[in-house]
């Protein structure tokens, strides 16, 4: 039986890429510099993470998220 071991840089990667789909990327950065994870290449990492991105793409996400945290707020206090 093989048994596959990500290494800790991985599970980072995995962990931040989950924590990004799901909160708003400052809450995000501030979590990261709350518990001091930046012990690497920070370009590397946001290369990485934001390979394939443009302004517009991100703005775009951002308004989805804020939108919907919107439209939430309304069904909930309406």
């Amino acid at each position: 039986m093989k048994v596959n071991i990500d290494n800790d840089y991985e599970i980072v990667q995995e962990v931040f890429q989950i924590l990004l789909e799901h909160l708003e990327t400052s809450k995000v950065m501030r979590f990261w510099s709350i518990c001091k994870f930046c012990h690497g290449d920070y370009l590397k990492l946001k290369d990485k993470l934001f390979a394939g991105e443009t302004v517009n793409s991100l703005y775009e996400k951002i308004k989805a998220v804020q939108d919907e945290k919107i439209a939430n707020e309304e069904v909930n206090n309406g």
